[in-house]
């Protein structure tokens, strides 16, 4: 079952579609484990919904990482069994950062069918304009971390200018604070040795990286709290 307050709706032809993995794959990952079993509906048809999706990225993410099934299923069993599709996708963010970036080049066809809705003209000029799938010789060059969330952000009730200067706001932001930890850990290892530093390098990456989204996290709803707390009595007025 899902956490989310979408009921689970998708066969897992369509689960397999969005995914961008086959039919055989969704029920490989089902049998040993690795996915929660779908919700059992009419005419015993079983149908999945976004925590699924979501899990299922992560696993594809893991493996593109180079783990094995074994160390996938030990990871997994980590996690609580309730986490929603929102927090599996902050999980799969992490494992993402550890990888360099990767585009995938992609036709219209397959765009829509990895997005799981047809895309007008207008949603494919806000998806370039974030960056997240890119026309490119004829077909469209796609960020595949980004693309569950760009199509996510089509359906937000902001212009994209809005969408836009938040793009900015966080690549701005997240550079200067990448540079003053750059700087505060170079400062830190300045006395070892080039395969020292490689070595911990590596090792920070994911810790800063979650520590990073944790903190945002928590920012984030302390401000939407305060947001709300303060639009609350103009509201009721």
């Amino acid at each position: 079952m899902t956490t989310e307050t979408e009921e689970p709706t998708l066969t897992v032809d369509e689960l397999a579609a969005r995914a961008g993995v086959t039919v055989r794959t969704v029920r490989f990952y089902s049998a040993k484990g690795l996915l929660p079993p779908p919700v059992i509906g009419p005419r015993r048809v079983g149908h999945y919904g976004p925590a699924h999706l979501a899990r299922l990225a992560l696993i594809e993410e893991l493996q593109h990482q180079g783990m094995t099934l074994a160390a996938i299923e030990r990871y997994l069993q980590q996690l609580p069994a309730d986490l929603s599709a929102r927090d599996l996708a902050i999980h799969r963010a992490v494992v993402a950062s550890w990888a360099p970036d990767a585009a995938e080049t992609m036709t219209r066809e397959e765009l829509e069918r990895r997005a799981g809705r047809p895309l007008g003209e207008e949603d494919l000029e806000r998806l370039s304009a974030m960056n997240v799938a890119v026309p490119h010789e004829g077909a469209y060059r796609v960020d595949p971390g980004l693309l569950r969330l760009g199509v996510q952000l089509l359906d937000v009730p902001f212009g994209l200018e809005t969408i836009l200067a938040a793009r900015g706001v966080l690549i701005e932001h997240s550079r200067a604070v990448a540079h003053e930890l750059s700087q505060l850990f170079r400062d830190a290892v300045a006395e070892r040795d080039s395969t020292a530093v490689k070595s911990l390098s590596a090792h920070m990456h994911p810790l800063v990286v979650q520590a990073l989204l944790t903190t945002f996290q928590r920012s984030l709803k302390e401000e939407l709290r305060e947001w709300l707390t303060d639009a609350g009595p103009a509201g009721d007025s």
